[in-house]
């Protein structure tokens, strides 16, 4: 199924006057076109050729069922044959599509002087001016990829054409052929069955998995495609053949058009109240619908009286209660005199369309307009590539926020195959970094040497490193984006703490600060890791009282268990005395404390002692100050830090 189906709101009727042997042949070929049987007119515009019957109609025709299918090699060459043959009945809009068949096989150059020739001989129209005035910028579009998304192929997901993705809540809604049963109608434009809508669900890596049909009253014998829901998820929007009730309508000309229906969701999840929109017709087809952010106002394609070119982008208000304002036309700037179709709007209010009547790289171009004045995209923009493609690039839709989306193209994907398929469109990565700061949680004092791990989602490591004497780390060229990871910090004895993320996708910096907790005890005071009481002293005293030999021999026995084990001793005084006579006092005090250890076996090298006399006290207690006997003796103390 070709997405010119969906198009397929343009009408190419043609007055044909024909003198053949073969009339009658020929009359059911022309009829055939003329109903978009484009697969029965091709084969009998086939079989006459192979006869050696040759006409500038006949080429156009059979040029034109190619064309009109995207089939753009076999469109070239018919087209580019009707112009040796016949170079006096070559009407210009022939040189138009030749030079968007040509454009879309890759030959630019062929496709300028087409264009050139379509310009010269139509100079009063939109199109040739654009091109006139754009024709330089084409070069910048051929080869030049943009550095900001990659596309990948995600179509793997059923047998036939997929295309126009829709958002979903946390799933995707997309159109395709498949999922028909034999016996099923077949569409005589393509000879492929009907389309259908399937509902998808996506994967952490955003692929489309185990799709089935929408539930409900939406799929129909005919073609269903192109949805739009609305947030809260129940209420959808959809382009469906002039189909309802069980009855296809016809226009005058006896084709049967395209129109917006509207469907509700029950609460068993099928979709029901199946609703026709005001503004459709028999007389013109109405599609591609596409919701405003605050989905007051609907978007949509059309070929209804007012439009500017085959098929233009128009818009009317939502006004509730079933009821919708009159539908406005977005205008020259965006419309041209071929064709645009395919709106999405993104949330921060920027038009994604495709057209290939602005300056592009094939048939259907993807561009970008913002549709308020302060916006992005001032001008109608180019996608350029990855996105747009030679071939046909249409039914873009984009998450501005995580930067991934979907399109659908009929460029040679994975499968191999010409028809269309959905393209998975992500941003990409660019330069991440994460960094940060560890600090002591109650001081807020960096932690200079601190180990910091970086972890994937398995908790394996990816990185390790250090942080500087300003408590910083920094992990930069090993982290892709979109990939979860954790990041673990340690310093001695505080408790270890981290912190989770997932990675934007193009070039980021993610501050992750991480503060860790001290421990009750500093890992360097013995005295409070081995739950000992003070080492107190006598007034003026400076020997060993039998009550702090029950706490030295604590730390005597820690010692002897670890013979790694270095201590300092730290030695101080009440305020009472002269400052002179306190200092010599802690002095004596933590000498006499090492002399202790020192007969009790340990290695002098091991110990080292200071007396810092009145100069650290635990309470207000200082000269002048009027403190009991038991506050003063809180003062007279010995403190046990291990050394490094």
């Amino acid at each position: 199924m070709n997405h010119k189906t969906i198009l397929g709101i343009l009408c190419i009727i043609f007055t044909i006057s024909i003198s053949y042997p073969q009339k009658s042949v020929i009359k059911k070929a022309n009829e055939d076109f003329d109903s978009y049987y484009f697969i029965d007119a091709r084969e009998i515009y086939l079989k006459i050729v192979d006869d050696g019957y040759e006409s500038p109609q006949v080429l156009k025709k059979l040029g034109d069922t190619y064309y009109f299918n995207s089939e753009y090699t076999e469109a070239a060459e018919w087209y580019k044959k009707l112009m040796e043959k016949f170079p006096n009945d070559v009407d210009p809009i022939y040189y138009y599509r030749a030079a968007q068949s040509f454009k879309s096989i890759g030959d630019y150059q062929t496709s300028k002087k087409m264009m050139g020739t379509y310009a010269s001989l139509s100079s009063n129209t939109e199109i040739a001016k654009n091109f006139m005035e754009g024709y330089a910028k084409l070069d910048s579009l051929v080869g030049i990829k943009s550095s900001t998304y990659e596309v990948a192929n995600i179509t793997g997901l059923l047998t036939s054409s997929d295309f126009s993705p829709a958002f979903y809540g946390d799933k995707v809604v997309f159109a395709s052929s498949s999922g028909k049963t034999e016996g099923d109608k077949i569409h005589n434009w393509t000879g492929l069955p009907y389309l259908d809508l399937f509902e998808a669900e996506v994967d952490e890596d955003w692929r489309l998995s185990h799709p089935k049909p929408l539930e409900g009253d939406i799929n129909t014998p005919y073609h269903e495609s192109n949805a739009v829901f609305t947030k809260d998820g129940k209420t959808v929007y959809f382009t469906r053949n002039n189909y309802f009730k069980g009855r296809k309508r016809k226009s005058r000309q006896k084709l049967v058009s395209l129109k917006i229906y509207q469907a509700t969701k029950m609460d068993d999840g099928s979709w029901k109240n199946i609703t026709e929109l005001p503004f459709n017709s028999d007389s013109h087809s109405v599609a591609h619908p596409a919701l405003s952010p605050n989905e007051k106002r609907l978007y949509f394609s059309s070929d209804m009286e007012g439009t500017h070119g085959e098929s233009d982008i128009w818009y009317v208000d939502i006004l509730g209660n079933g009821s919708f304002g009159t539908p406005v036309n977005l205008g020259p700037k965006i419309n041209t005199e071929t064709r645009e179709g395919f709106p999405f709007i993104g949330k921060n209010n920027n038009l994604y369309f495709s057209s290939d009547g602005h300056l592009g790289l094939g048939g259907l171009d993807i561009f970008v307009v913002s549709l308020e004045s302060q916006g992005e995209f001032e001008e109608v923009t180019n996608l350029k590539q990855p996105i747009n493609s030679n071939k046909d690039d249409f039914g873009f839709i984009l998450n501005e926020e995580k930067k991934i989306g979907y399109l659908a193209s009929n460029r040679d994907g994975d499968a191999g195959s010409s028809s269309d398929d959905i393209y998975r469109v992500w941003e990409s990565c660019g330069i991440t970094i994460i960094q940060g700061a560890i600090s002591d949680s109650k001081t807020g004092r960096p932690l200079n040497g601190a180990t910091v791990t970086l972890l994937n989602k398995n908790n394996n490591i990816v990185a390790e490193t250090t942080t500087d004497s300003s408590g910083n780390y920094i992990f930069k060229g090993i982290v892709d984006c979109s990939k979860e990871y954790t990041v673990h910090a340690e310093y001695k004895d505080y408790s270890p703490n981290q912190k989770s993320t997932v990675t934007p996708r193009g070039s980021h910096t993610e501050q992750m600060d991480i503060e860790l907790t001290p421990p009750e005890c500093p890992i360097d005071d013995l005295g409070c890791r081995l739950t000992l009481q003070p080492i107190y002293f006598d007034y003026g005293k400076s020997r060993i009282r039998p009550d702090a030999e029950v706490e030295l021999a604590k730390i005597l026995e820690a010692m002897k268990q670890y013979p790694e084990l270095s201590i300092h001793i730290e030695s101080h005084t009440d305020s009472r005395s002269s400052s002179r006579f306190n200092l010599n006092l802690s002095e004596r005090r933590a000498q006499s404390t090492l002399e202790w250890l020192v007969k009790q076996g340990i290695n002098r090298n091991r110990l080292s002692a200071k007396g810092y006399g009145e100069t650290q006290l635990l309470n207000n207690c200082s000269n002048g100050v009027r403190c009991s006997e038991e506050e003063h003796q809180l003062n007279r103390r010995s403190m046990f830090i291990i050394k490094d």
